[in-house]
């Protein structure tokens, strides 16, 4: 009989665990380190009432059931928006995603980019590419690869296309044929082929409103940082000096802050969490005195010039993320230990973030900013390099001996969307329910 589980950080995925054993009857606890819950999941409101998410969040799952979940949550109260999303390059602004939408574009690149499509041919049966670069090649040509999501993806991931692996793609880049193609080269009317045609978002509080009433779902206790687990003993103990027995566990911690929080873990299983890789965002948050800022929900920017890889407009999302008449833009700014780290303080890059706004058009001279601030997200997207794969399945294995249950995009170290991190942590506490136990040898 289970009669005492931990549920480590009160994120998407974290609360998914404690709904799943509520609904069970087993009630939890969470621990959560920050002074409230939400993880990365939380929204901050301004005392100059403008709302920004912890990086842009939007629910667009097609499951029936999370759906109406998530609209519980809210009583009702959520808009439902079709997807705009734009792209700027080199001061061009052309629609997502590029690959089928180059009407406007250079015409000697339009043309080569066109002449290595159709050379490429697309992937060789039986030949799977060895990297993400490979990939790109294979599916677009040398130019559009080359100039277009090779050259994003070094902002975003901070790492070259050559040394990431495949397994995050699933949908995300989207494979035209070449009607398509051509069709986007000679007109400027083209179908919307994003992966995110229509999606949800809260009208009142930001996105941190979806979870609101799962937090009742489970006692949740704020300020309880994890310090040590002991398997051996079924004990956890927290930064400020507190303990507890838990029958189970579930974490939704990063792996690399797990694991090293974890009482004599093997050599092997430190040196593969070291190995992993994620970046850490930036965000700067600008309050702006005009609403007309741009038709588009968020807009990719490729030039490595530009400070920012990617920008969201808030009030696009929900009228209540502003005061009246106001608009919101939040740009995020991609680094990683690993390859790219972050030299300067955050808050330093608020002027050259805000100057290329400018460059391009989207803030003007006269434009009076009424907020402005910056947010460090030290885990923000698990970068796919070669290493990962191995290190993974190394821990993983690991955990399940220890019988940890991890959850969520950093407790399984992969790429998840919200409904997919809501599901992880269900999947984690059915683990458990199932039998999964703190060990006691």
């Amino acid at each position: 009989m289970i009669s005492s589980i931990a549920i480590l950080g009160s994120g998407m995925a974290g609360l998914g665990a404690a709904c799943r054993l509520a609904d069970a009857g087993a009630r939890a606890t969470v621990y959560e380190k920050h002074s409230r819950p939400g993880g990365h999941t939380r929204s901050f409101a301004t005392a100059d009432g403008f709302i920004f998410d912890d990086g842009p969040h939007i629910s667009f799952t097609k499951n029936p059931r999370l759906q109406e979940m998530l609209a519980e949550s809210v009583d009702g109260e959520f808009e439902i928006l079709q997807a705009r999303v734009n792209n700027l390059w080199r001061g061009h602004w052309i629609k997502h995603p590029a690959q089928c939408n180059l009407y406007g574009l250079p015409a000697e690149l339009v043309s080569r980019a066109l002449e290595d499509f159709v050379a490429a041919g697309g992937m060789a049966d039986g030949v799977p590419p060895a990297n993400y670069e490979e990939w790109l090649r294979a599916a677009y040509g040398d130019t559009f690869a080359e100039t277009f999501p090779m050259e994003y993806g070094w902002k975003y991931h901070t790492v070259d296309a050559r040394r990431m692996s495949t397994d995050w793609l699933g949908p995300r880049l989207y494979r035209p044929d070449l009607a398509e193609v051509l069709h986007g080269t000679l007109s400027a009317e083209t179908a919307d082929v994003h992966y995110v045609d229509h999606f949800r978002y809260p009208s009142q509080g930001g996105f941190e409103s979806y979870l609101r009433k799962f937090f009742g779902r489970a006692r949740i206790e704020c300020g309880r940082e994890v310090s040590e687990i002991d398997p051996e003993a079924a004990v956890v103990h927290f930064a400020d000096g507190s303990e507890i027995s838990a029958d189970a566990v579930i974490s939704s911690l990063p792996l690399p802050e797990l694991v090293a929080r974890i009482r004599d873990v093997p050599v092997e299983v430190r040196e593969a969490a070291a190995r992993l890789a994620c970046t850490t965002c930036v965000t700067v948050n600008l309050g702006i005195r005009r609403e007309d800022l741009s038709d588009y929900h968020w807009t990719y920017l490729y030039d490595r010039e530009q400070t920012a890889t990617r920008l969201s407009f808030p009030h696009l999302f929900s009228p209540a993320n502003v005061p009246k008449g106001c608009g919101s833009i939040q740009a995020e700014v991609y680094f990683s230990k690993k390859y790219r780290p972050l030299n300067v303080a955050p808050r330093d890059l608020i002027q050259p973030v805000t100057e290329d706004l400018r460059e391009c058009g989207l803030l003007r001279e006269d434009d009076e900013i009424l907020h402005a601030d910056v947010r460090l997200i030290p885990y923000a997207n698990v970068i796919f390099d070669l290493n990962r794969q191995e290190a993974v399945t190394l821990i993983r294995a690991y955990l399940d001996e220890v019988g940890l249950a991890t959850c969520g995009r950093y407790g399984e170290w992969g790429y998840q969307w919200t409904d997919e991190a809501f599901e992880s942590g269900e999947a984690a506490a059915q683990r458990v329910l199932d039998g999964t136990r703190l060990s006691r040898r």
